[in-house]
C-alpha cells in the first residue's frame, strides 16, 4: 500500500508486502526501502519486489517488467519476482514473450501479487509443459497437449477431479452416468479411448481427493508425449501434478462452500388409476380377462378406500427433494531458501436422496464423506543436492440402507441398497401396496414382499470404509560441476489402501389385509421378522510400490538447446488374493532445438509385465516415437507481420502399447465346479471345469498413432488457436475370433488378431483482452472423432450391411423398425419374425434381403454413422471486485438406447410393473400416430427386439456451471488483516438442451439421477 514518507514530499513512494534489510534473504512479496534518490522537495523512489503470477498464484518465470519511461525494468525470476523502482502513478506494462499482456498503475490497492491470465496464449506459453517425467517449454516440443489450470478445476463443487474437466479439453468427452455420492465419476473418452490416470509422474487409481491441491491437469494426447510409459501408453494421459510450495512468506487460503443437490429428470409413473386402466387394456390386447373391476377403478380414482386400493407416489414418498454437499477446505504454503511447503486440509460431505425416519438411532440414508490431508514438502540440502517428501492420507465413508434379504455378504457393496432402492421404484406401481396398513404393519403382496418404505428406513443399513495412504520421496542431485545441466534423481513410492463394507441389514414382515365377507378384516404376512446382522460384507487391500532412477540433463549453449532424460523403472501392484501385477522397464526422451525455432524429439518406452512367460523376467516391448516442431515467428521472414504474435507447426509418429493381458491366460487353467453325482447311490465327487484356451502367444495390444497440429496466436497476442489432427491404428488387439466353431467344446481365447481405427480433428480457440479493472475471455474446443474397425475376423456375413468390418469401433446392429402395424391387411403382407404372430400396434421392421422373413439376415447398423462431435465453451469476465464465468459442454452425433423397466410398460414381476407418462401415447386404433406400440403383459420378442425404434438421437448441450464471485477490495480486506476475501456462488448442471428431451442424455435407463446444484461459498487468505 502507498505510505507518505514525510509530510514536506511532493509524492509518495509504493511498498509491497514487509520491509527487509539486505541481510535478509527476499521473498516473494517483499520490498526493499531502500531509497534511490531523496532531496528536500523531490521525489523519492523506491525499490520494491512484487510477485507475478498467474491466477492459480503460481509464480510466472519469464515476464518482462517496462516501468517509468517504457524502459525494460526487469524481467522476472523463477520465484516471479522482479526488482522495480518506481513512484505512485507510474505505470507497469508486463509482457509475455514481447507480447503485451497486462498494465498495472501503481496506486494504494495495487496487490503484493500481480497476476496474469493463462487463457493468454502468450502466457500460457510461459507456464512449463507437465510432461510425464521432466518439464518441456511449450515452444520448444512437438508433443500434443493441452492443460487445465487449478482455477478452472475448481470452479465445480465436485469430489473427482475427472468431473472438473468435463468440456474443456478438445477431443475428450465424458459421460456421468450416476449422480450417486461417492460413484457419481464420469467416464472420459480420449480420442476415443479411456486415458490413464497419472498422478506426480506415476500411474494411480486414485481420481477423488482435494481439487485444490491439484496444480495442473495436462491432457497427453499423441505417441510422443505418452509413449515412456511403454505398454500403457496407447489410450492418453491425464497428467496431475500436485502443488508444490514456493519461497515466499506464509500463505493460508480457507474456503468453506454449501450446496443444495436437486435431481435432475426421472421417469413419471402414473398414478394408481391410469396405471389400471392400461394394464386392463395390455390384459385385453394378450387376450386375458380384465384385471381390475369397474368399481376397483373408481376406488382408484376417488381414493375412497386407501388401504384397500392404495394410490403411492413411491417416489414422492422414498426420496427427498434436495440433498446437500458441504466443502471444507485449509491450505497453506510458503517457504525459503531451504524447505518450501504445501499442505492442505479438506472434509467433504455429500448426502443422499433418500429418505430417513426418526425411529431408528442410526442413519439409513445414502451418503458420502471424505476426509483429505496432503503434505509436500521439499528441501534444499545444500546447493547441489535437494529432497522431497510428499505425503497424501485419506478417509472415505458411505452410508446406506441394508437389504430386506440375507444376502452372501460377498456380493454387497457401496451402491447396492441404493440401486436395488431405484429398481424397486421402477417395477413397484401405485397400486401395488399401501405404505402402511390400518394396523401400523409394512404394506405388502405375493406379488411384492419388500415395502419399498420398510427397505428405505427399516432393513439396517450398510457401511463401507476405505482408507488411503500415499508416500512419496526423492533425492535429486545436480552435476553442474562436471556437466552444466546435468542431474541424477531417485524417487521412491509406496500407496495403500485397505477398504471394508459391513453389513448391519435386517428382515422385515409385510403384510396384505384380505377382506374377507365377514369381519375382522385378516391380513396374510409374507417374510419374517429377523435379527439385525452383523457381518463383514469385504475386505480387500491394495497396494503398489514404486521406484525409478533417472538421469537428465537441461542445457541452453548457444544457438544449441537439449533437454533429455533417461531413466529405469518398476511399479509392482497386489490386489486382495491376487499375484502381482508388475511393469519393469525404462524409457528416455530426448530434444533438441536450434535457435528455439527448428525442434527435433525423440522419445521412447521399454518395458512390459509379468503377465506373459511364466518366468521371473517379463517380456520387454519396444515403442519409439519421434516428433519435428518449427516455430515459423521467429523466422526473420515473419518479423514484418505484426499482426502475428507466435505460429509453431508441430507432429509426430510413434508406436504405442496397451498392457490388457488378463490373468496368466498362457496358462491352461481348471477351476473347481459344483459336486455332481455319479451312479444311482447318490454319491459326489468334486469336479474341475476347464476355462477358455490357454493362448501362449498373447502380448500386448500396440498403436501407430500419427500427430500433426498448428498452434498460433494474433491481434498483440489475445487470440489463440490449435488445430491438429490424428490418425491412430490400434492393431494386436485382443478379441475372439469370429470364425470358430461349437464343435471344440471349449471357448476360444482372446487373440491379437483385431485391427481398429480412430481418426480425426481437434480445435481451440482463444480471445483474451482486459486491463487492471475490466478482463474478460471466452474459449471454445471442439472434436470430430471417427472410428473404424479394420479387421475383426468375423463371421461370413451374406450382405454387406450385416457386416462389422468397416463400421464405426461399437456399432451397434439391429432391426430396422418401419412404424407400427396398422391393420390385419398390413400384416397379412408383411414380413415377421419366426414364431410370432404380430397384432395391429406392434412394431414393423424392414425386410432387407426381401426373404418374407424378419431374422438375423436383416439386421443393419443402426443410428447415426456421422462422427461423434464433442465441444465445450468457457466465459469469463471480471470487472473490478465482481467476476463471471460459465462452461458448457455438449456431444453431437451421438444416440441412446433405451430399454428395460423403465422404457416397457408392464415388463416385470408377471407384467405387474410400474407403467410412465409415455405409456400414454400407446398404439390404438383411435391413436395411430403413437411413439409407443400397443401394450402387453410381460416381454414381447417382437416389440423389444433391438432395433432403432428404442433408439434416439441424443445430442445435447449443458451449461455445465455458472459462477459469480465478489472480492473485497485490498483497502478494505487489509483493515481486517486479510490478504483477500472473495464471496462466489455458482450452478451446476443448471440448463440443458437435448434433442430427446424426456430424459436426462446422460444418465437413463433408471440410474440415480444426476444433481443440480446450488453453491455459495466463502474463500479468505490470510
Amino acid at each position: 500500500m502507498v505510505k507518505p514518507i514525510q509530510k514536506n514530499l511532493k509524492s509518495t513512494f509504493l511498498l509491497i508486502g514487509i520491509g527487509i534489510t539486505t541481510t535478509v534473504p527476499t521473498f516473494a512479496g517483499s520490498a526493499a526501502t531502500m531509497r534511490l534518490r531523496q532531496a528536500p522537495d523531490t521525489i523519492v523512489t523506491t525499490l520494491f519486489i512484487p510477485t507475478i503470477t498467474d491466477e492459480n498464484y503460481e509464480p510466472l518465470a519469464g515476464v518482462e517488467v517496462f516501468g517509468r519511461r517504457g524502459s525494460l525494468s526487469g524481467v522476472t525470476d523463477a520465484l516471479g519476482q522482479v526488482r522495480l523502482a518506481a513512484i505512485q502513478g507510474d505505470t507497469l506494462q508486463l509482457r509475455a514473450l514481447g507480447v503485451v499482456v497486462e498494465q498495472y498503475v501503481v496506486r494504494d490497492d495495487l496487490a503484493p501479487f500481480l497476476l496474469l491470465s493463462t487463457k493468454n496464449p502468450a502466457v500460457a506459453r510461459l507456464k512449463p509443459v507437465r510432461m510425464l517425467y521432466n518439464d518441456a517449454r511449450p515452444d520448444l516440443t512437438a508433443a500434443s497437449t493441452q492443460t487445465i489450470y487449478n482455477r478452472d478445476l475448481n470452479r465445480l463443487p465436485v469430489a473427482s477431479f475427472l468431473n472438473a474437466l468435463s468440456g474443456r479439453v478438445a477431443g475428450m468427452t465424458t459421460n456421468q452416468s450416476s449422480g450417486q455420492p461417492g460413484l457419481d465419476e464420469v467416464t472420459p473418452n480420449l480420442l476415443g479411448m479411456r486415458p490413464l490416470v497419472v498422478i506426480d509422474g506415476i500411474p494411480r487409481d486414485l481420481t477423488i481427493f482435494d481439487l485444490e491441491e491439484i496444480e495442473s491437469v495436462t491432457v497427453l494426447k499423441d505417441a510422443l508425449s505418452t509413449v515412456m510409459l511403454g505398454a500403457r501408453s496407447s489410450n492418453g494421459v491425464l497428467n496431475v501434478t500436485t502443488r508444490k510450495g514456493t519461497p515466499s512468506l506464509p500463505r493460508v487460503s480457507f474456503t468453506v462452500q454449501s450446496a443444495v443437490q436437486q435431481p435432475l429428470k426421472q421417469p413419471k409413473a402414473l398414478n394408481a388409476y391410469n396405471y389400471s386402466v392400461l394394464n386392463n387394456e395390455a390384459r385385453r390386447n394378450d387376450g386375458l380377462a380384465p384385471g381390475y373391476s369397474d368399481a376397483a377403478l373408481q376406488a382408484y380414482q376417488d381414493g375412497s378406500d386407501p388401504f384397500g386400493f392404495p394410490d403411492v407416489d413411491w417416489r414422492k414418498q422414498v426420496l427427498k427433494k434436495s440433498s446437500r454437499l458441504d466443502r471444507y477446505t485449509l491450505s497453506a504454503t510458503g517457504g525459503n531458501s531451504f524447505s518450501k511447503y504445501f499442505v492442505s486440509l479438506e472434509h467433504l460431505s455429500q448426502s443422499g436422496l433418500l429418505k430417513e425416519s426418526d425411529i431408528n438411532p442410526y442413519s439409513t440414508t445414502n451418503t458420502f464423506k471424505s476426509y483429505v490431508v496432503r503434505s509436500n514438502v521439499d528441501l534444499q540440502l545444500n546447493a547441489k543436492l535437494s529432497a522431497g517428501i510428499h505425503l497424501l492420507g485419506r478417509i472415505v465413508d458411505t452410508n446406506e440402507p441394508g437389504l430386506n434379504a440375507l444376502l452372501d455378504a460377498a456380493n454387497l457393496g457401496p451402491g447396492t441398497a441404493t440401486n436395488s432402492i431405484f429398481n424397486a421404484l421402477v417395477n413397484t406401481p401405485n397400486n401395488a401396496y399401501p405404505i402402511y396398513n390400518e394396523d401400523g404393519s409394512f404394506g405388502g403382496s405375493q406379488a411384492f414382499q419388500n415395502n419399498l418404505w420398510g427397505q428405505t428406513i427399516n432393513s439396517g443399513y450398510q457401511t463401507s470404509y476405505r482408507r488411503d495412504m500415499l508416500a512419496d520421496f526423492y533425492l535429486k542431485r545436480t552435476l553442474d560441476e562436471f556437466v552444466p545441466g546435468l542431474y541424477l534423481k531417485a524417487v521412491g513410492s509406496y500407496y495403500t489402501n485397505v477398504s471394508e463394507n459391513i453389513n448391519r441389514s435386517k428382515v422385515y414382515p409385510v403384510f396384505q389385509r384380505r377382506t374377507p365377507v365377514t369381519n375382522p378384516v385378516t391380513y396374510q404376512q409374507f417374510g419374517v421378522v429377523g435379527q439385525q446382522i452383523n457381518a463383514v460384507a469385504g475386505a480387500v487391500q491394495f497396494r503398489t510400490d514404486y521406484v525409478e532412477l533417472s538421469a537428465g540433463y537441461d542445457h541452453q549453449f548457444g544457438a544449441h538447446g537439449v533437454n533429455a532424460v533417461l531413466l529405469a523403472n518398476r511399479q509392482n501392484s497386489v490386489s486382495g488374493r491376487n499375484l502381482p501385477y508388475t511393469f519393469t522397464g525404462g524409457s528416455g526422451r530426448l530434444a533438441y532445438n536450434f535457435e528455439e525455432k527448428y525442434v527435433a524429439e525423440f522419445a521412447f518406452g521399454l518395458n512390459g509385465s509379468n503377465r506373459y512367460t511364466s518366468d521371473d523376467k517379463p517380456k520387454l516391448g519396444f515403442f519409439p516415437a519421434a516428433g519435428l516442431a518449427w516455430n515459423i515467428s521467429r523466422e526473420e521472414f515473419m518479423q514484418s507481420a505484426t499482426w502475428l504474435s507466435h505460429l509453431k507447426l508441430f507432429g509426430s509418429y510413434g508406436k504405442t502399447g496397451n498392457d490388457n493381458p488378463g490373468d496368466f491366460v498362457y496358462i491352461q487353467r481348471y477351476f473347481e465346479t459344483g459336486q455332481p453325482t455319479f451312479g444311482t447311490s447318490g454319491g459326489t465327487q468334486a469336479a474341475l471345469s476347464e476355462s477358455a484356451l490357454a493362448n501362449t502367444n498373447i502380448t500386448w495390444e500396440k498403436a501407430n498413432k500419427l500427430n500433426a497440429g498448428i498452434q498460433g496466436a494474433l491481434l498483440n497476442g489475445h487470440l489463440g488457436f490449435t488445430l491438429e489432427y490424428y490418425n491412430n491404428k490400434f492393431y494386436d488387439l485382443l478379441i475372439q475370433r469370429g470364425r470358430n466353431t461349437t464343435l471344440l467344446g471349449n471357448f476360444y481365447p482372446n487373440e491379437n488378431i483385431g485391427q481398429n481405427r480412430y481418426s480425426g480433428f481437434t480445435g481451440q480457440l482463444t480471445w483474451q483482452q482486459g486491463s487492471q479493472d475490466f478482463n474478460y475471455y471466452v474459449t471454445g474446443n471442439i472434436g470430430i472423432q471417427k472410428s473404424e474397425v479394420l479387421y475383426a475376423d468375423e463371421v461370413f456375413r451374406p450382405y454387406d450391411w450385416m457386416r462389422r468390418t468397416g463400421q464405426q469401433v461399437g456399432q451397434p446392429f439391429g432391426y430396422q423398425a418401419d412404424g407400427l402395424f396398422q391393420s390385419a391387411d398390413e400384416i397379412a403382407g408383411a414380413a415377421t419374425l419366426v414364431g410370432y404372430r404380430p397384432q395391429p400396434g406392434d412394431v414393423r421392421y424392414k425386410d432387407l434381403n426381401s426373404d418374407g422373413v424378419i431374422d438375423q439376415f436383416d439386421q443393419a447398423p443402426m443410428g447415426t454413422t456421422k462422427p461423434l462431435v464433442p465441444f465445450g465453451a468457457d466465459f469469463g469476465v471480471r470487472f473490478h471486485s465482481f467476476d463471471l464465468s460459465a462452461l458448457v459442454q455438449g456431444v453431437l452425433n451421438r444416440n441412446i438406447y433405451l430399454s428395460g423397466g423403465a422404457e416397457y410398460a408392464f415388463l416385470n414381476n408377471n407384467g405387474v410393473s410400474q407403467v410412465f407418462e409415455q405409456h400414454l401415447d400407446r398404439w390404438t386404433p383411435d391413436n395411430p400416430g403413437a411413439s409407443y406400440p400397443r401394450l402387453n403383459i410381460g416381454s414381447n420378442p417382437n416389440n423389444q427386439a433391438f432395433s432403432t425404434y428404442w433408439q434416439h438421437r441424443n445430442n445435447y448441450a449443458r451449461l455445465k456451471n455458472v459462477e459469480l464471485g465478489y472480492s473485497l477490495p485490498l483497502s478494505i480486506s487489509r483493515r481486517v488483516r486479510v490478504q483477500g476475501l472473495r464471496v462466489f456462488t455458482s450452478a451446476t448442471n443448471l440448463v440443458t438442451v437435448s434433442e430427446y428431451s424426456r430424459i436426462d442424455p446422460e444418465v437413463f435407463n433408471n440410474g440415480y439421477p444426476q444433481q443440480r446444484l446450488f453453491n455459495l461459498g466463502l474463500n479468505i487468505k490470510l
